[in-house]
């Protein structure tokens, strides 16, 4: 199963709403990686390979096309526009019933 790795910005609800679907979910605030930069995030999400979700859509759509120009690896990005954590939950979660740990690498989605 894929595991998640929530962005700072994100509601800390998600992460029980995510875990309770079967998820692994990392947070910032678990590593101890509050006010790190949008790239160290990453690539601690990285190291703990995991699938990176975020509603920064502008500074991660950027670092996407780094880590293309870079020949970097990730295990994908997820981008969503801000709205009830529940629905927020519910898509990821449909979203992600499509694809493996493998399939979702170097991926940039929007849900």
């Amino acid at each position: 199963m894929i595991s998640i790795y929530l962005d700072e910005d994100v509601d800390v609800l998600l992460k029980p709403l995510l875990t309770a679907k079967g998820y692994s979910v990392f947070t910032p605030l678990d590593e101890k990686m509050l006010t790190i930069s949008d790239r160290e995030q990453l690539e601690h999400a990285i190291k703990l390979k995991c699938t990176f979700f975020t509603h920064n859509r502008v500074h991660y759509e950027k670092l996407y096309a780094e880590f293309i120009k870079e020949n970097k690896e990730h295990f994908g990005i997820i981008i969503a526009t801000r709205r009830n954590v529940y629905e927020l939950a519910r898509r990821i979660a449909r979203l992600l019933e499509f694809y493996s740990a493998d399939s979702i690498k170097n991926q940039l989605m929007y849900v």
